[in-house]
């Protein structure tokens, strides 16, 4: 029973796409698995929806009828669940439509108003789920089984257009990647519409010969589909690139993707497309996703994630988002490189991270394209859950409200600031899910235990999978299957604990039972930090996902692998302590802000206070180099880096868009020009000085402080763009035609020494602080020598030792 509730129950192999309609009609690809032939199967289900009651059903009359009776046209059959749960009864018809329809008459003759959706009846009184979720959940099927990744048939597309607003620019460029690994660039023969009409076309009809499963691009959903959608609405060309049903791009909500307002008074909303037999998979999300968890990533644009990841060729074509129009005309063979350059990252990178989505796919009953955007909470768990219960004919509980009980806050500690030598990383391998399944705390209205039989079975075959990974020949298909299975369940048994104490959020959620673990959590941290303390090591951070602590300098990675190893066997059975890495030095600034040096001299930076999307790019590479010498012991080094970034403002030899920061807009212009003559701020002001007077809450902006304390607006480029030196073409002048350099450098100055410089104030004493960051514009007769300053580590009390 625990397996079919993860994985289904119906064997079908090779499913690759599901497309579902609310008429009960359901589409079907798959690809035999031992040949890769595509078909297609056209079957019929019976949509439903899960209620609290029949009233709202009562005027059908001797159309509505239990299930037992069996189904007949135009007759609606209920089904009554077992259990406590209030959603307890299963009502399905031969069309979905008409059977919303029929439940919104009834709910409006009783309420007494009119309603227009299911929605607004509450989620205590109806579940009504996607067509596509109603069949995969009623039927038991789950897309790839049997399949491997590289089984599946993928594109990427990838858009070059001469500006960023569709209503005004136009594509001018696409480059695509086939499924074979084959590139190639379609361009539009002149500049005006019939051109880009033309080249639409042409776009449309090589997606169709090629008969893409995946279509796949860095921001596909942020930038491609939108405008290629905006553009062929205007053109009045057919989007045909699905398998069945009418052309174009079909929109469903989401919580990332294209913003689309509805007039500058309306509230912005996110939504994606989708088409029937494809799923459109944006690689931004699994990169989301990846450094959500790993935090090792230099930024989300395509470019920047390649080349940290290994992707990216030596050869690799760089050119400025904002100015690919303007290279094209002078020199397009650059500008075609650029582009296949592109596709042929976004491949590899969906290969690399896409995994543990495409494994999520085989385990919920929600298409691909939705699991790689989910969180896995709601998004994953849930549905798992809701299956679970029908499965077992069980009635489910209907969202509930906090009753008032705060989430008491995971367990964390800061036992010392500054830095500090011979780190060793101690990982508690999913401290939460396994006191969750040590102690049976689960849900309390989760009366089938489905919840904790999901992690149980995951833990299970997690461990399975990574056994198979390992046996595994390096970059073989096989491992790579098996690290992405491994990888998707960790997600997915991590999100657990939070689906507990998402109070309201969560359909079983149980802040009684979240704050139990939690408080088993911190008996286990705190044992573990008073273990590891007795054996001579100095603590520096503890929290649910390990330890950080120093060891003496004659230790050898045996004698730190021997005291992980004598902790681990005084921990509760199912908790996991694990060696997880060693480290050179460690600057510890604040909880969960930290920075790393491995022993071969790469950084690795931790939270908020080191990584920043609104950071500015120049003060991110003064502290990276200074955070280098600092970590490296050479106090004088780190002067050396704030004398060159002070002397290169002042001189203006950094670039406009490197002291430029990114800002996303949180008021809509009304609400600003309300306020406008009591507070000015940066952003809005910068809106303003270039012209525009409309915008939409949630777009994001790049802006710096001009002289006089003026706002300046740079123009956007595309997302997947970043600010490495190659990509900006940087040129030490004072100044070109396209970059005036007129920022504000006294202010750029103090924002280095008072928000960068900053970061490093518990690593240094006040008086080397003082020193290092003394204004190079004026030389004091009375500076003190940096030859013997050295990095401190400062003790912090310790409730454990109280």
């Amino acid at each position: 029973m625990e397996d079919e509730w993860l994985w289904g129950w119906d064997p079908t192999p090779g499913i690759i796409s599901v497309w579902a309609e609310p008429d009960g009609r359901a589409f079907v690809w798959r690809r035999i698995p031992s040949t890769g032939v595509l078909v297609r199967e056209d079957v019929r289900f019976r949509p439903w929806l899960l209620l609290a009651g029949l009233e709202d059903l009562a005027h059908l009359g001797a159309r509505l009828r239990p299930e037992h009776e069996g189904p007949a046209p135009n007759r609606v059959t209920w089904q009554e669940l077992t259990g406590p749960g209030a959603l307890r009864y299963l009502v399905r018809a031969d069309d979905g439509r008409a059977l919303g329809a029929a439940v919104l008459h009834g709910a409006s003759r009783r309420i007494g108003r009119s309603l227009g959706h299911l929605r607004e009846l509450g989620a205590d009184t109806v579940l009504a789920l996607p067509p596509e979720e109603q069949y995969l959940i009623a039927s038991g099927r789950t897309y790839f089984r049997e399949l491997g990744f590289d089984a599946l048939h993928r594109l990427q597309l990838d858009l070059e257009t001469t500006g960023l607003d569709p209503s005004q620019e136009r594509i001018f460029l696409v480059a695509l990647r086939d499924p074979k690994g084959e590139t190639e660039v379609l361009e539009a023969h002149g500049e005006d519409g019939a051109a880009e009409a033309e080249l639409l076309h042409r776009l449309v009809a090589r997606v169709r010969a090629h008969d893409p499963d995946v279509i796949e691009n860095h921001n596909l959903h942020g930038f491609d589909l939108p405008f290629l959608a905006h553009r062929a609405r205007l053109l009045g060309v057919p989007l045909a690139l699905g398998r069945a049903g009418a052309p174009g791009l079909r929109e469903r909500p989401a919580a990332r993707g294209a913003s689309l307002g509805r007039g500058p008074q309306k509230a912005l909303r996110r939504m994606r497309y989708t088409v029937p037999g494809r799923e459109l998979i944006d690689t931004m999300d699994a990169v989301l996703r990846h450094d959500f968890a790993a935090r090792d990533l230099p930024g989300h644009g395509l470019k920047a994630v390649a080349r940290h990841l290994g992707l990216a060729s030596p050869s690799r074509e760089h050119i400025p988002g904002a100015r690919v129009y303007e290279f094209f005309r002078s020199d397009p063979e650059r500008v075609r490189r650029y582009a296949r350059d592109d596709v042929t990252e976004a491949a590899g990178l969906a290969r690399m991270l896409g995994g543990a989505a495409f494994a999520l796919a085989r385990m919920a009953p929600r298409r691909y394209e939705r699991l790689a955007d989910a969180g896995p909470a709601t998004g994953v768990l849930d549905p798992l859950l809701v299956r679970a219960y029908l499965r077992a004919g069980a009635a489910l509980p209907a969202h509930e409200g906090s009753d008032g009980t705060p989430h008491s806050g995971a367990a964390l500690h800061l036992f010392a600031t500054g830095v500090a030598r011979h780190i060793v990383k101690a990982d508690v391998a999913s401290l939460y899910p396994s006191l969750m399944r040590e102690y049976r705390i689960g849900p309390k209205r989760d009366r089938l235990g489905a919840l904790l039989a999901l992690v149980d079975r995951l833990v299970e075959q997690r461990l399975a999978a990574k056994a198979r990974a390992r046996a595994a020949a390096p970059g073989s298909p096989e491992r790579h299957s098996q690290e992405a299975l491994s990888a998707a369940m960790k997600i997915v048994v991590n999100s657990a604990y939070g689906y507990l104490g998402a109070s309201g959020l969560t359909r079983f959620a149980d802040v009684h039972a979240a704050n139990e673990v939690t408080r088993r959590g911190r008996e286990v941290l705190e044992l573990l930090c008073q273990e590891l303390a007795r054996r001579g090591v100095t603590l520096l951070e503890a929290d649910t996902d390990g330890v950080y602590f120093a060891v003496p300098e004659d230790w050898s990675e045996t004698d730190e692998r021997r005291v992980v190893s004598e902790v681990a066997a005084l921990l509760p059975p199912r908790v996991q302590l694990e060696f997880d890495g060693r480290y050179a030095a460690m600057l510890s600034h604040e909880p969960k802000n930290y920075v790393l040096r491995s022993y071969d001299g790469a950084l690795v930076l931790r939270g908020v206070a080191f990584r920043s999307s609104r950071a500015e790019p120049f003060g991110e590479s003064f502290l990276r180099r200074a955070l280098g010498c600092l970590l490296e012991g050479d106090i004088p080094g780190v002067r050396q880096a704030y004398v060159e970034v002070v002397m290169a403002l002042r001189r203006r030899q950094v670039p406009t868009a490197e002291v430029a920061a990114q800002v996303r807009l949180t008021k809509a212009p009304e609400q600003y020009l309300a306020t406008r003559s009591r507070r000015r701020e940066l952003p809005y002001e910068a809106m303003l000085s270039s012209g525009r007077d409309q915008w939409a809450v949630g777009e994001h902006v790049r802006l710096y402080r001009a002289v006089r304390g003026q706002a300046r607006l740079l123009p956007t480029p595309h997302e997947d763009d970043d600010n490495s030196q190659e990509a900006r073409g940087e040129e030490d002048s004072k100044g070109t035609e396209n970059d005036p350099r007129d920022y504000d450098a006294d202010y750029y100055v103090r924002l280095v020494r008072e928000t960068f410089a900053a970061r490093l104030v518990r690593a240094l004493t006040p008086e080397d602080f003082a020193a290092v960051f003394a204004d190079p514009g004026q030389p004091s007769l009375f500076a003190s020598s940096l030859t013997q300053a050295r990095p401190i580590l400062t003790q912090l009390p310790s409730e454990l030792s109280r």
